[in-house]
């Protein structure tokens, strides 16, 4: 464990990717399995525990710790993990901790009415990066700039086998991937996987740069099609058995049996998921109903059908066909379309264009018309390829909304930003109160976060645990991708993907937007 901790401390406390890459790399290479398998789960989030919640250390804590102490020093720091290492007033004699195998058999067999008496054991054993560690460890809460990329290009580095290949058989393995070492260390052949009944990584877009970008391309070289908006799934379907994945590769399918139930084949498609009533989709406030829930209720199934719209085909029954060029996928899965008949699935439309003019045209009245996102772009000849290879496909979103909303409240990060005050909530005049509609940690330089924290704590009004209740004076321009109903929320509205445009020092509150000026955005999406 103490390698392990070693580990998180050094990639928590450095900013460099290259220094990250390496001091992955070294450990892969160094530590003895099933160890270092174990740590490859915890840094890419495969590995869980179902008793050992955030609640629960809390709990074990406060029963050591006074809470107002905590909760003063939790708001101060920001983070769970750091603040526990810290507070524990515990220290025991020095030892090594059990290894990062035996800690996670210990958190996945001890009941829960004894894993208090565990972790405090544990916590008084650790020093004090360990406690972090353990933390960290057990929440899956690690927030310290690693992704499951950056994890898999360390294990290219660390063996010399290309990335590519390693995510080709990722979604296969298993914990503590023992096959896949093996395979790396050159002791064993590459996991033999069944490439058509498993989860591939998505080929993903860039957004595209309407100055830099579209003056260099050629639009007969590409195709274009609606930006929808719902999920990216990918849908496996193994002649009698169906899956159904989200873009990250978790099985989403228990929570649309509309979907995995009605359909048949032999394929691996790519698409999107919507609800709605004869391929008409719905507002994704909708389809957020639906993916809240880890299995569907009757009424959902019966108010919000699902389906995917398809645009995309990998597999054309066991052929692996992603080296071909788009044209050729679509072609193939058209001629797919044709033989399997579907009633929960359909085709994305192409859409003609002349120009890069006319495809702008199109794109805006479709977002003013139908409220699409916006148009994704794709060249004719690309291939199938995981990740965001450049210059294949594009995505060109309509122009963000744009509103002016009053900070209510603020929170402070997490991380590097756990001493600022960087999370917003924002709301709209309803008659003389103002009412929230969004919240927004981002769009503003650290600069502007550091003027934005020195305001805060000059004009808060009420503290909430970690949360501050501040004057209604400062106005933010909000932009945001559209405005949905919600009874969730106290106004009535909920914006889709808010971000804070600009800060606007110089407007006063009184003219921020109302209510009645949100119900227009509503109205048009």
């Amino acid at each position: 464990m103490k390698r392990f901790a070693q580990l998180l401390e050094l990639l928590a406390l450095t900013p460099s990717r290259t220094r990250k890459l390496t001091a992955l790399t070294q450990y892969f290479r160094e530590v003895p399995d099933p160890d270092r398998g174990y740590a490859l789960a915890v840094l890419t989030g495969a590995l869980t525990f179902r008793n050992v919640k955030p609640a629960l250390l809390k709990e074990t804590v406060l029963r050591e710790v006074d809470e107002t102490l905590f909760a003063m020093s939790y708001d101060y720091v920001g983070d769970l993990g750091e603040t526990i290492a810290l507070i524990w007033p515990h220290h025991g004699a020095e030892g090594d901790l059990p290894s990062l195998t035996d800690l996670i058999e210990l958190f996945n067999t001890t009941s829960k009415s004894d894993l208090p008496k565990l972790i405090a054991a544990l916590l008084t054993q650790a020093g004090i990066n360990e406690r972090w560690a353990l933390v960290k460890l057990a929440t899956g809460a690690l927030r310290i700039g690693v992704s499951a990329r950056l994890a898999k290009t360390a294990l290219s580095e660390m063996s010399g086998v290309d990335v590519q290949e390693i995510e080709e058989v990722w979604h296969g393995l298993k914990v503590p991937y023992l096959d896949l070492f093996a395979w790396l260390d050159g002791k064993a052949p590459r996991p033999d996987i069944d490439q058509s009944a498993r989860f591939h990584p998505l080929m993903l877009s860039n957004p595209i740069d309407e100055e830099k970008d579209l003056g260099k391309l050629d639009p007969r070289d590409f195709a274009a099609e609606w930006k929808w908006d719902g999920i990216r799934v990918q849908l496996v379907l193994g002649g009698g058995t169906v899956s159904l994945f989200s873009r990250t590769g978790d099985d989403i399918a228990p929570a649309f049996p509309d979907i995995v139930d009605n359909v048949h084949g032999r394929a691996v498609l790519d698409g999107e998921l919507l609800v709605g009533k004869d391929f008409e989709p719905g507002s994704f406030n909708d389809l957020q109903q639906r993916l809240n829930k880890k299995v569907a209720s009757a009424k959902h199934l019966k108010e919000s059908p699902a389906f995917i719209r398809v645009y995309d085909m990998l597999f054309d029954g066991r052929e692996d066909i992603r080296t071909l060029d788009w044209t050729a996928r679509r072609a193939r899965l058209e001629a797919w379309f044709a033989a399997n008949p579907q009633t929960r699935l359909d085709l994305s439309e192409v859409l003609p264009f002349a120009d890069w003019d006319d495809l702008a045209r199109q794109r805006r009245q479709g977002a003013d018309e139908h409220g699409h996102e916006g148009v994704m772009i794709k060249l004719r000849t690309s291939p199938y390829v995981p990740g965001r290879p450049k210059g294949y496909w594009f995505k060109w979103k309509r122009d963000p909304n744009v509103v002016d909303a009053v900070l209510m409240y603020a929170q402070r990060g997490h991380g590097k930003r756990s001493s600022f005050y960087s999370d917003y909530t924002f709301g709209v005049w309803k008659g003389n109160e103002i009412v929230p509609v969004g919240k927004a940690y981002f769009g503003f330089t650290d600069e502007e976060l550091k003027l934005l924290d020195k305001w805060i704590r000059a004009n808060t009004l009420q503290a909430f645990g970690p949360v501050r209740e501040v004057r209604k004076e400062l106005v933010f321009e909000v932009a945001f991708d559209s405005a949905q109903e919600s009874t969730r929320h106290k106004s009535g509205v909920a914006l889709r993907f808010p971000r804070i445009s600009r800060i606007r020092w110089d407007k006063p509150a009184s003219e921020a937007a109302t209510l009645e000026d949100m119900m227009v955005f509503v109205g048009s999406t």
